[in-house]
């Protein structure tokens, strides 16, 4: 009996990606989706990809992104119709807005169901908005010959959008199935034409990986600032000691090298009489930056001229001031001035010492103190994920140089979502050990990507949960003020109670409960499997660190 049109669809499909280079697949379970199911799962048996099973599609996008993230390559993703779909859209934007490449795979009714208010029916097309590369919903497949190549091609056109054009990000396909959505008992295989794909593994449509040539902007100042976001950190730390500027990054010290790496630019920037007297002509800036209001400062001041590398179209410019774009960052046309780099570096000593010293002076635990462990801590070669809020901005503030350790932040819409599914994606293909660093609320949020089936991969990670019982961050912006003490609990603070050991224990997660520094450093050490260390954080008492340690930055700086 010849295969029946769905599953002939879902064997040239998943083929299909397979030459396009996809080697991870994301599958959610459900009904409609079965026939792409069964042809995923009979491919991963024959070793031809990594198939990662997860029954929240919202847990299960972002563990396609964190994938797709650390290996640079396009990951699918897949569910049924419905709720199910909508379920991607966090990640989606995620991916859009950080460049990541997915291809989100939706199976839907076909038309006649939908007309006639079948379950699990909602207008899949267009599901996610502007914030895809490429959408198509694909023909329901028929008992007819010509469609091989259709679906091949369609595939091709998808990856191509995700990957090779000019921007890396999300694309959407829907592909209505009809049933019968399994194999047919006495299946023999045989279709209406061929169903091989091209000769010798070839994709359908030979296409480049990357559209044209980069653009390059072209620094010509004297007195210059690099500051370097997500991307290109230590590109970015090796022409900025080549051309002797100065270099700050948003994540601290971590990715960083060379001579002109400053370590504690995140504090610098924040000293008005610093800036005052070292405002740079031009930033070359690398990348969005999202976390500290003194670099948005800086790319603010008119004063300034900012020349921006973004790998797509689109770019931020906080006062709308920006001079140049481009994809990467050529040779500069005049010699830096060595006093200027000098005067940077001499800052740079001053204001990391004041900060190590108050930190040393610090009572156990704080989120600046717990930062600065784990950055010291981590072994050579390990991946540091750091969710959002008060993690990232602890690990830039307190974190030295480490350039022997990769970095990732959700910084594209710079969300708590799916942060936990993000970690365990990331080490899932990091070789070696892998940390997360995470708030309570942010490990909350997607304690479901903690759910791993038994015959699922579980990376060897260790998350690190500063628990400071509610929305710490807040403490730290206007709303904390004291003026605004009325209902800051309430709306703000929103303390939760939550018993985050009996949370693990329910998804059967080793945890533990750090109450020393020595218990801290001792649980950090390298262990196989996925794992959760829990701080208690007192976060009454964030804002005074953090003026006490600004106070501390300003007092050492202006000495120098």
């Amino acid at each position: 009996m010849p295969v029946n049109p769905s599953t002939a669809q879902a064997r040239v499909i998943v083929d299909e990606l397979v030459r396009n280079t996809v080697s991870h697949v994301v599958l959610c379970p459900g009904s409609r989706n079965a026939p792409l199911s069964i042809a995923l799962y009979d491919a991963a048996a024959a070793g031809r990809l990594q198939l990662h099973v997860r029954i929240d599609e919202r847990g299960a996008a972002f563990l396609a992104l964190g994938i797709a993230a650390r290996t640079g390559r396009p990951v699918a993703v897949l569910c049924t119709s419905g709720t199910a779909a909508a379920n991607f859209h966090p990640a989606v934007l995620e991916a859009d807005r950080a460049g990541v490449p997915l291809i989100v795979l939706t199976a839907d009714r076909p038309p006649e169901m939908r007309a006639a208010g079948a379950s699990q029916v909602i207008d899949q097309h267009h599901l996610y908005g502007n914030a895809i590369r490429y959408f198509d919903e694909l023909a329901v497949a028929e008992r007819r010959a010509g469609q091989n190549s259709y679906w091949r091609g369609q595939i091709c056109r998808a990856w191509n959008a995700a990957y090779g054009e000019w921007r890396c990000g999300p694309v959407h396909l829907n592909i209505p199935f009809r049933e019968p959505l399994v194999p047919d008992i006495n299946d023999d295989g045989e279709w209406y034409e061929s169903l091989e794909g091209r000769p010798d593994g070839a994709r359908w449509t030979e296409l480049p990986d990357f559209g044209a040539l980069p653009s390059f902007v072209v620094p010509s100042a004297r007195h210059g600032l690099v500051i370097a976001c997500d991307t290109g950190v230590q590109a970015a730390s090796e022409w900025a000691e080549l051309h002797g500027w100065p270099v700050v990054s948003e994540t601290g010290g971590i990715g960083m090298a060379g001579a002109t790496a400053i370590s504690s630019g995140a504090w610098l920037l924040g000293v008005e009489e610093f800036i005052s007297r070292h405002k740079p002509e031009q930033v070359l800036c690398i990348g969005r930056p999202t976390v500290f209001r003194q670099v948005q400062r800086v790319l603010s001041d008119p004063d300034v001229e900012v020349l921006l590398v973004r790998p797509d179209s689109d770019w931020p410019a906080p006062a709308h001031n920006v001079r140049q774009v481009g994809q990467w960052f050529d040779e500069p046309t005049k010699p830096a001035d060595p006093e200027w780099l000098a005067g940077w570096q001499r800052a740079d000593k001053a204001a990391s010492s004041a900060v190590a010293e108050a930190l040393a002076a610090e009572p156990w635990p704080s989120g600046l103190r717990l930062a600065t462990e784990l950055v010291d801590a981590v072994p050579e070669g390990s991946l540091l994920v750091v969710g959002s809020s008060n993690p990232t901005r602890d690990v830039a503030l307190a974190g030295r140089l480490r350039p022997d350790v990769l970095v990732h932040r959700n910084r594209g819409v710079a969300g708590i979502d799916g942060m936990v599914s993000t970690a365990i994606g990331a080490a899932t293909v990091h070789r070696g050990h892998s940390y997360a660093l995470l708030g309570d609320l942010t490990f909350l949020h997607d304690a479901s990507g903690l759910l791993t089936g038994p015959a699922e991969q579980r990376p060897d990670l260790t998350i690190v949960v500063l628990n400071d019982d509610g929305g710490g961050i807040f403490s730290l912006l206007e709303q904390g003020a004291p003026e605004h003490n009325a209902g800051f609990e309430r709306v703000f603070g929103t303390p939760h109670g939550a018993d985050l050991g009996a949370l693990c224990a329910g998804y059967r997660v080793p945890h533990v409960v750090a109450e020393t520094l020595t218990e801290f450093r001792a649980a950090l050490k390298p262990a196989p499997g996925l794992r959760v260390v829990e701080v208690r954080v007192d976060r009454t008492r964030h804002r005074e660190l953090h003026a006490r340690l600004r106070t501390a930055v300003s007092s050492a700086v202006r000495a120098v």
